[in-house]
């Protein structure tokens, strides 16, 4: 309606019902879908187009019909239909014959394969950042190019070999670049980073040897310094001693001076404080008449008003008399009245004449002038200050006396004072020498000790890493050698990751040879056997998939590094359900979760792992999968919010790239589709004769000796786990040299974990040799059931190709080794007598019995004979002279028609088992022993029979004899036996 320009892409992958194409099939053709809207929703449709419909005449009217018309039309414009579908298969030509509309109403680009330009321009194109050689950039494309066209070759010769498809894209090829790219950089970092801890290691071993010599001569340089430090030092404490006895005797004088002079000062700070109490007295008054006197000055008019007074007042009178006293001012000669005079001392004159005055008063004189007053208060305060200064100039002198002869006194302590700090000074400069000195014998000693230390250190280091030395050197050798190396090893195991998944172990092996030929022809680096787990593989990580069930043998540890190197999700083809197996015991720790296709809530437990990053198992797939984990395999994940995000469906969720998913299908021969190969890395996980020998060998051994399989199973496990431990602590020594910093012998922390850690390194492997010395013996034993481990191996694959014969011949692992088990358990039950065996098949040696024919006229001479000769046996201990004595009993069963259905004379009946009855028949009717219930010939005879109701005999080919000439013998004797079964 908006009139949008858009493009619908749909692949074939998407199809999961053919009514799909109806609807894509009517687009094409009509433009629309019929009856895809409902009736409101066309009305809805109708009205959003009308406006455009009418072109702006909004008076025109139009049909409901010509509207949806024009809706159709503008849609047909608008939409750009792409329908992508592979040309593999009869589905891509049914669907041509069954919508004629994919080819008359489309226009038809058919992608053809990439030509070699094309090939060569991208392989420039995306190999031109990386770090490589003149010669492998000019050679690298070509050799890429030939990877990818082999393969086209060996994927014919694999389906008309195998019946086998495997198909060869432009996505494999970019595969083979980019797995290339990543796993070069990855694995030129870590090889690089194990060779520099390599040579760090062999540096700091190297510093450690070198140091020695350095630090005996030092040591031997130090030892002489320290002794002469030591005698300077001795020297230097007894001048101290004595010195200090010197300035101890003076410094008792001197206190003894300064305890008079203590004295001598608290006397004179007596008298002073007594002086400046006296005092604090006297001040108030003496203040108090200054501030008396400022009160004059202040009002100058109060005394010119005194003085013009002419007749003053009686209180003016007396305070000017007081004044004239103070001041020593002769009065004009006037008659005094009373008519007396003379001379008196001033202040005894104030104090009798005028203080005892209750006139003079200042308040009072205030009433008559304020001049007055202020002079009334001086006076007094005058007095006052008089009589205590009377009182303090006594002591005043006393305290002068004192403070001179204190002066005299610390002026003579002071002169001792002198000499003392002269002679501490003296033996202060002692005794720093003598600090000096001791210090520099501490450092000394200090040094021989650290030089002694770092000895030890470096014996430490030599002794625990110094056999390590030529093994470090070695690996770092090897280690530069796979370096140079990588760039071949790695393109050929990027060739294998991106083509060979899905190929057998023969076909697999002859490519990689080829391609290892061709890098060598080529000039170009690359190792002189190629091995993919040795190039990417992890010997620790191999040995702990092998305990989790993986096989053994090369191709299975092959498929397991695809699977841990592999850029896309795998897809591991397991009729016999050993990566199902392997899986879940590997992951059974990180929470695997495993679902099905047909599981009700799969996406609900897909979602939640890809959310949590736990790994998931999708376990018996057909040769499709759901379109909606399309996003999944391709890793469609996006940022939203800063967070990695993925959409499954309707769904976005967040994505976690601790996330791992795993993909196994039973089909035995699958053919899935490019579409889907080019999203997965698929792996051709079937079992190998080695694998399926070595685990026929194990059950072999558990049954037959369970105490030899428990104890290796026990050793498998510890030997995993010390070799873990080796290499975790190898790992731990060099990353601790590498990151001490300076002299590694000073650092006395690294010193004890690189001690520590070879002493455990040490005990590891001691543990180790005994494990592996135990391992071999073990190994030799099992050896021993070795034959019929790989007899029953290639039994089973004899057994797996009948379906090509015809698919009704199909057979599980799992059943054929519960058949190899129930073998064991009925040989078990059933053993056979070697002896016993050959004379069934050969009648023993044909000898003249000494025992004379009991009958002749009945019996041969030769039936006789073999009776005689079987009656040595122990089984048939006896049966000769019951033979004798039952001679017309044993007539009767020769007699019979059946004999090989009667029963023999008590006790034989009851004391021989079914092979030894076979035998007695063969001796008596040998025409008949074929016909034995026991024997294919004679099982359907005696079906009905009472013989048939018996647990029939079991003759196994599963002859559990330790390797020797008697297995040998059993294996000659095997293959001419019959063997004889239900």
């Amino acid at each position: 309606m908006k009139g949008h320009k858009t493009v619908f892409l749909i692949t074939d992958t998407q199809i999961k019902e053919e009514a799909f194409l109806e609807d894509i099939d009517s687009v094409l053709n009509t433009g629309e879908v019929p009856n895809i809207f409902a009736a409101d929703e066309k009305q809805e449709v109708m009205e959003g187009v009308r406006p455009v419909a009418q072109a702006g005449n909004k008076h025109g009217e139009l049909s409901p019909l010509a509207l949806f018309a024009f809706f159709v039309n503008r849609c047909r414009d608008n939409l750009h239909v792409v329908v992508a579908f592979s040309p593999i298969g009869d589905a891509f030509r049914n669907r041509l014959r069954q919508f004629p509309s994919l080819i008359n109403c489309c226009t038809i680009d058919w992608f053809q394969p990439w030509p070699e330009d094309a090939l060569e321009l991208v392989a420039v194109k995306f190999l031109e950042t990386l770090e490589l050689t003149e010669v492998e950039r000019r050679e690298i494309v070509p050799i890429c190019k030939h990877f990818h066209t082999s393969i086209m070759d060996l994927s014919e010769r694999f389906l008309q070999e195998l019946g086998r498809h495997n198909y060869v894209t432009a996505t494999s090829y970019l595969e083979l670049i980019a797995s290339f790219r990543q796993l070069l950089t990855q694995k030129r970092q870590a090889v690089m980073e194990a060779k520099q801890r390599y040579v760090n290691g062999l540096d700091q071993l190297a510093f450690a040897e070198s140091q020695v010599g350095e630090m005996k001569l030092e040591l031997v340089q130090l030892q002489p310094k320290l002794e002469e430090a030591k005698i300077e030092n001795a020297h230097m404490m007894q001048v101290i001693e004595i010195e200090s006895a010197q300035v101890e005797a003076k410094r008792k004088f001197v206190k003894l001076d300064e305890e008079v002079a203590s004295g001598k000062a608290e006397e004179a700070q007596l008298l002073k404080n007594e002086c400046e109490s006296d005092l604090a007295e006297a001040i108030p008054a003496l203040e108090a008449a200054l501030s008396a006197l400022d009160t004059l000055k202040a009002s100058p008019a109060d005394i010119t008003i005194v003085k013009s007074m002419k007749n003053p007042p009686s209180g003016v009178k007396l305070v000017m008399a007081a004044i004239c006293v103070m001041k020593d001012i002769k009065p004009e000669k006037i008659t005094d009245p009373s008519g007396t005079g003379g001379k008196v001392n001033v202040m005894q004159k104030i104090r009798g004449d005028y203080l005892t005055n209750p006139e003079f008063d200042p308040p009072k004189i205030a009433k008559a002038s304020s001049a007055a007053e202020g002079l009334c208060k001086w006076i007094m305060a005058m007095e006052v200050y008089d009589r205590v200064a009377k009182v303090v100039a006594p002591k005043k002198a006393r305290l002068t006396e004192a403070q001179k002869s204190l002066a005299e006194i610390m002026e003579i302590l002071n002169q001792k004072r002198a000499e003392l700090a002269e002679v501490e000074h003296h033996l202060e400069n002692l005794q720093n020498i003598f600090s000096e000195k001791t210090e520099e014998k501490a450092r000394l000693e200090d040094q021989v000790e650290l030089c002694a230390k770092k000895l030890e250190r470096a014996s430490k280091l030599i002794g625990g890493l110094g056999g390590e030395k030529s093994r470090w050197s070695q690996a770092a050798d090897d280690l530069q050698i796979v370096y140079e190396n990588l760039t071949g090893d790695v393109l050929v195991s990027a060739g294998v990751i991106a083509y060979l998944g899905a190929f057998t172990s023969g076909f697999r092996q002859t490519c990689t040879e080829n391609w290892s030929m061709l890098c060598k022809e080529k000039k170009f680096p690359c190792s002189e056997e190629f091995s993919l787990s040795k190039t990417l593989g992890d010997p620790v990580k191999i040995r702990a998939w092998n305990i989790a069930g993986l096989p053994t043998d090369t191709f299975s540890i092959d498929n397991g590094v695809i699977v841990n190197n592999s850029r896309r999700w795998p897809l591991m083809i397991d009729p016999q359900g050993q990566a199902n197996k392997w899986i879940k015991n590997s992951e059974k720790d990180n929470q695997l979760s495993v679902i099905k296709l047909s599981d009700s809530d799969y996406m609900r437990t897909l979602e939640n792992c890809i959310q949590f990053g736990t790994p998931l198992l999708l376990e018996n797939v057909g040769e499709e999968l759901d379109p909606s984990l399309e996003p999944l395999l391709l890793r469609q994940t996006f940022k939203q919010g800063g967070i990695d995000c993925i959409r499954l469906g309707e769904v976005i969720i967040e994505y976690s790239f601790d996330f791992k998913f795993y993909i196994t299908t039973k089909l035995r021969n699958p053919h899935y589709m490019p579409e889907l190969a080019t999203k997965l890395s698929l792996l051709n996980f079937m079992i190998t004769p080695e694998g399926l020998e070595d685990q026929l060998l194990g059950i072999v051994v558990a049954k037959e000796r369970p105490e030899l399989e428990e104890e290796r199973n026990a050793l498998i496990l510890q030997s995993a786990a010390n070799k873990k431990q080796l290499k975790d602590i190898e790992k731990r020594i060099l990353e601790t040299l590498s990151s001490s910093e300076g002299n590694i012998l000073e650092d006395e922390s690294a010193i004890k974990v690189l001690d520590s850690a070879k002493m455990m390194s040490n005990e590891i492997t001691k543990k180790q040799q005994i494990a592996e010395k135990t391992e071999l013996k073990i190994a030799e034993s099992r050896e021993g059931y070795r034959p019929i481990a790989k007899h029953s191996s290639v039994l089973f694959f004899s057994i797996a190709d009948l379906a090509n014969i015809d698919p009704m011949y199909q057979y599980s692992l799992s059943w054929f080794v519960n058949l190899y088990i129930n073998s064991i358990h009925d040989r078990a039950k059933k053993e056979i007598d070697y002896q016993e065996l050959m004379f069934l098949l050969t009648g023993g040696v044909s000898l003249k019995s000494a025992e004379k024919n009991p009958d002749p006229t009945w019996l041969q001479d030769k039936s006789w004979e073999e009776i005689c000769r079987a009656s040595e046996f122990p089984a048939f201990q006896g049966l000769r002279s019951h033979f004798c004595e039952y001679i017309d009993e044993w007539q009767k069963i020769y007699d019979s028609k059946e004999p090989h259905n009667a029963v023999l004379p008590e006790p034989m009946n009851q004391k021989l088992n079914e092979l030894q009855k076979i035998i007695i028949l063969r001796c008596l009717r040998p025409d008949k022993a074929t016909s034995s219930p026991s024997s294919p010939e004679g099982h359907n005879s005696a079906r009905s029979s009472r013989w048939a109701k018996k647990e029939p005999l079991i003759l196994s080919p599963l002859c559990l004899l330790p390797l020797s000439s008697a297995a040998a013998e059993a294996e000659e004797a095997h293959a001419a036996s019959v063997v004889l079964t239900t």
